[in-house]
């Protein structure tokens, strides 16, 4: 099934589950009293939508996946950007210039094929370590659940957990936090109440992960309870079911990025097509991709 169960101490989750539409039917991907505490690495996803991916660029493809789960989340749009690293070039941009946080998918260039907001916020900065072509920018933050998320000369994208910045070589980086998934392993703060994470609260969410193969998949969550227009009121799945969506999308490593009001995401094709999903409010700092050139 590509997952493992957890023990039964670790099963004491406010009771939820997540469904997903098939085209016909939803049907049942996870419960909460019997979440797993490890997501295996299937040779394909266990997540996907009832129509093939669209895509965007070379090595490149977005789909929207109806979920149906507890509470808020009844009706809730998954939206999921898969991408091969040699396949783009990935970047960050800032906008945190005279006190100001005013990054927005609107800012994205026009040879971006995606851009999505990156890791969390405090004021009008990013929270913890962010380096910015090789050079270290912001220091640090310190925490248990924290991942460091970067981007080699080469283009490839690794996930460090644990608190840890990422290896010199890095030419992008930034930190966010919490951890989803380490290695295919749910954080033991996730599989239960009074660890920590509030695991009962419910928010649009925002992550990011890498597969066993090296790519790179982005999610976003949508409510979907009042048509596609308040699609971006902060409703949506728990931190918990978010490390589950990971997992059956077939990351093995994952954080969480700032979700709620400041979620956004835009993929387009250099032909014209282009399509949002925008937030309510500004951020200073974005991933960014471009296709490589095939000169």
């Amino acid at each position: 099934m590509g997952t493992s169960p957890a023990r039964a101490q670790d099963t004491t989750l406010p009771l939820s589950r997540l469904r997903r539409w098939t085209g016909t039917q939803y049907v049942e991907i996870w419960r909460s009293d019997s979440a797993p505490s490890r997501f295996l690495s299937p040779r394909d996803p266990l997540l996907r939508g009832s129509t093939a991916p669209q895509s965007v660029a070379a090595g490149v493809t977005v789909e929207e996946i109806r979920l149906g789960g507890s509470g808020e989340a009844f009706r809730t749009t998954l939206v999921v950007v898969r991408m091969v690293p040699r396949a783009v070039r990935l970047e960050l941009d800032t906008a945190f210039d005279h006190g100001q946080r005013n990054w927005t998918i609107a800012r994205a260039p026009r040879t971006a094929v995606l851009a999505v907001n990156a890791g969390q916020f405090e004021a009008h900065l990013p929270w913890g370590w962010v380096r910015l072509r090789g050079r270290d920018f912001l220091a640090p933050g310190r925490g248990p659940l924290v991942s460091a998320v970067s981007v080699d000369s080469a283009g490839r994208l690794t996930l460090v957990h644990g608190g840890g910045i990422a290896p010199a070589r890095a030419v992008w980086g930034f930190q966010s936090y919490p951890t989803l998934l380490a290695g295919g392993a749910v954080p033991a703060p996730l599989l239960g109440p009074g660890r920590g994470i509030d695991v009962a609260h419910r928010d649009a969410r925002l992550a990011i992960g890498t597969c066993a193969d090296g790519s790179v998949v982005v999610a976003m969550t949508r409510f979907a309870g009042l048509g596609e227009r308040l699609g971006l009121l902060p409703l949506g799945l728990t931190t918990p079911e978010m490390a589950a969506v990971m997992g059956l999308l077939g990351a093995t490593d994952a954080v969480l990025l700032d979700g709620g009001i400041s979620a956004q995401l835009m993929v387009q094709q250099p032909t014209g097509w282009r399509r949002a999903w925008p937030g309510l409010r500004a951020v200073p700092l974005a991933l960014l991709a471009y296709p490589v050139s095939k000169e």
